[in-house]
């Protein structure tokens, strides 16, 4: 279970003080998946920041089973990287490296064994519908593509919340229809919360709950898509 409580953020725009987001609270339930919808501006990205320990310069309070979020920058580069996947409207992939390199960063970087990244950034990625393309470099991939690499990765040391930042912006109909049906099969597979950052109703439509923002404040809470 995710909690924050009394999220602010504010910062200085010339002689303007901006409110990024005001005194907002809520919980978020293990294997959920969570939308965070609101026009530009209303403070979605911020708070997906801020639950993705992106953004550590906040105030209030957030706990992750328990845990209180750290805001030393070392403590909480641990837990993205051992507790926390991401997922991003450019899909953020290294260039150099093929889908299977890619997949298999996360695990290099919890010290997982040579053995271990094959085999399990392989088997993902055969769930996701790539096994011909694990050698492919993401410049040789599509964009549906190179988003499912990315939800592989973000899903392959299996993490408890999974930071999607507008997943599907950048997809045409049919693509995305297939990126958000692998993301909820994937999710309730392994038990994972995904808290998304969307304008796109076709996303924000599958999520179980939406949490919509405005002015820095949560408007309303729902579990369908309001248009």
């Amino acid at each position: 279970m995710l909690n924050f409580h009394n999220i602010s953020k504010h910062y200085s725009l010339g002689q303007q003080k901006v409110i990024a987001l005001n005194e907002v609270s809520g919980v978020i339930s293990k294997g959920e998946m969570v939308s965070l919808c609101g026009p530009s501006g209303s403070g979605k990205s911020t708070l997906l920041n801020i639950l993705g320990l992106l953004d550590m310069n906040y105030s209030g309070s957030i706990n992750l089973d328990g845990v209180v979020y750290p805001k030393h920058p070392i403590e909480a580069a641990k837990i993205r990287r051992s507790r926390l996947g991401f997922v991003f409207q450019k899909f953020n992939l290294v260039p150099v490296m093929n889908a299977w390199e890619n997949v298999a960063y996360p695990l290099m970087l919890n010290g997982y064994s040579l053995k271990e990244q094959k085999k399990k950034a392989t088997e993902i990625l055969v769930k996701v519908g790539l096994e011909p393309f694990i050698k492919h470099r993401p410049d040789k991939l599509s964009g549906g593509q190179q988003q499912r690499v990315a939800i592989a990765r973000a899903l392959v040391h299996r993490p408890e919340i999974v930071i999607a930042d507008e997943p599907t912006a950048s997809l045409d109909s049919h693509t995305a229809s297939v990126v958000i049906e692998q993301m909820k099969s994937l999710g309730r597979e392994m038990g994972t919360t995904f808290i998304v950052a969307t304008h796109d109703h076709r996303m924000a439509s599958h999520c179980d709950r939406t949490i919509t923002l405005l002015d820095g404040e949560i408007e309303m809470e729902n579990l369908k898509w309001v248009s």
